[in-house]
């Protein structure tokens, strides 16, 4: 493998091509009229405009990035995440176009984004499961008698959906048909594809992923969990591994759960298996990325395994380059998706120029960013900024490093969630690791975050005028290279 493709852009691009870099091989970028100087562009060894803007004309045009890689000699596509990371018609086109794609087959992609599909492979191997149906639910009525049998309160969800998108919670009778009727026009909109099933609601229950690898050869290993139940509309914003409530055997399960859903589909690569976990510790299979995840971040830091370096040997045929004894967790880690949104405004993303972007520095800090300052946030992508990312011995040092490190974060212009981390995990329910997927929704107010500024701006205030009435009083007057002056100037003019 000389030359990867990655069809991808901003922060996720820029990281696959560093480590491609490192590998010793050459990288080709693909990129929108929109993203011509973004500095993924800039860092590839070669780059090519796909196409508008809009994804559906750039991004999501499987055809010309197909075309692209074979004008310029690419031996393989890495397809980042998001876009076209998990479309099985993809998969196939790069391998009928003798291209390798970096990433799982068309077959395990099929399996997996079908949530009934993947709930029928997965139960073959005694994956714990929510209860519910395995099937489409077709009728109102038929809804109403599983619900009978399982229980209020439900969840009727897109069986191909993400994001929240096709996904409605019934509490009674009554509401079934409405609901049903609802998510099922919402899962055709967003996914072409209307089937939706039911499954009992599990109330305030904990996200938890397990990231795994497998190669070619059968061979599969877990690099344990991701806590991910710090989320704003079904989409997460901070992310730790490991839990702060697994059990070492609870772990060890889940892991080998997981391990087992990867086996269902002959998976090989990258993926994450999530669950539902609840107030017990009971945990549930919810449903696998068959891609690199946003947060693989912590995993690297507290298991030292760059992911996307196995990605890319499992694509090139060779067996993991490590085993499950191999594996160990080391410290803490914390991210948090620094993301253009107004937290005062029930995150509602926004746009416009980085006046001001710096991002931190220093010991157990990694940011993962795509833009510079003076840049637009074009209205076309994800709202992400960066991945800030940090890494302690202890949960308790890496929320104080995250906090440091949110505090030297320095973005103007762009309205973002950095104050909002930091207000979450500083709560006493975060750093008691009492939490769940609700957390946002029971213990935020956006007049937290107004306090905070408040204040910090009564501060800035009270220098300001420091060194105003420092300035405007008569001062002692020196003698500087024959220029008579104020004293305190003439040190500042010094340094």
């Amino acid at each position: 493998m000389q030359k990867i493709l990655v069809a991808n852009r901003g922060e996720i691009a820029l990281r696959v091509m560093r480590t491609a870099r490192e590998m010793g091989i050459k990288t080709v970028a693909v990129f929108s009229e929109a993203d011509r100087n973004m500095p993924f562009v800039r860092f590839a060894d070669e780059a090519y405009c796909i196409g508008p803007a809009l994804s559906a004309q750039s991004y999501l045009r499987a055809d010309k990035i197909i075309e692209t890689a074979k004008r310029c000699g690419a031996d393989a596509i890495h397809p980042g995440y998001g876009f076209l990371s998990e479309n099985a018609s993809f998969s196939k086109a790069c391998a009928d176009a003798g291209i390798i794609f970096i990433g799982p087959s068309e077959h395990s992609i099929n399996t997996m984004g079908s949530k009934i599909a993947a709930k029928q492979a997965a139960k073959k191997f005694n994956v714990p499961m929510v209860p519910g149906t395995e099937d489409p639910v077709l009728t109102a009525e038929e809804g109403k008698a599983i619900a009978a049998r399982i229980g209020y309160p439900i969840l009727i969800k897109a069986s191909a959906g993400g994001g929240g998108k096709g996904m409605r919670v019934v509490t009674n009778e009554e509401m079934l048909e409405e609901q049903m009727r609802m998510a099922k026009s919402e899962a055709l909109s967003a996914f072409g594809d209307d089937a939706v099933f039911i499954e009992k609601y599990v109330a305030a229950p904990r996200h938890i992923e397990i990231q795994l690898l497998g190669d070619q050869h059968g061979n599969y290993v877990y690099l344990f969990e991701r806590e991910c139940s710090i989320q704003r509309r079904h989409q997460k914003l901070i992310e730790e591994a490991p839990s702060s409530c697994l059990t070492k055997d609870i772990r060890k399960a889940m892991g080998e759960s997981a391990v087992n859903v990867a086996r269902s589909c002959n998976y090989y690569g990258a993926g994450t298996v999530e669950f539902l976990v609840d107030d017990q510790l009971n945990f549930y299979f919810l449903e696998m990325n068959t891609r690199l995840q946003v947060e693989h971040c912590v995993t690297e830091m507290i298991t030292g395994k760059d992911l996307v370096a196995e990605q890319i040997r499992v694509a090139r045929g060779e067996k993991l380059s490590f085993t499950q004894e191999d594996l160990h967790i080391k410290g803490h880690a914390i991210e948090l998706r620094v993301c253009a949104e107004d937290p005062l405004n029930n995150f509602l993303p926004d746009t416009g120029k980085l006046e001001m972007y710096q991002p931190p520095k220093g010991p157990g800090v990694r940011v993962d960013d795509g833009f510079e300052q003076g840049m637009e946030i074009p209205i076309f992508y994800d709202s992400m900024i960066a991945k800030l990312v940090v890494h302690a011995a202890t949960r308790d040092e890496a929320i104080a490093r995250l906090c440091r490190a949110i505090d030297e974060y320095h973005i103007k212009g762009i309205k973002n969630t950095l104050q909002f981390g930091k207000w979450a995990v500083q709560t006493e329910q975060f750093r008691a690791g009492k939490f769940d997927t609700g957390f946002i929704d029971r213990f935020f107010k956006p007049e937290f975050l107004i306090e905070e500024n408040t204040t910090a701006n009564e501060v800035a205030a009270l220098l300001a005028a420091y060194i105003w009435e420092s300035e405007a009083k008569p001062a002692q007057q020196v003698v500087a290279n024959g220029v008579v002056g104020n004293n305190w100037k003439l040190r500042r003019k010094q340094f």
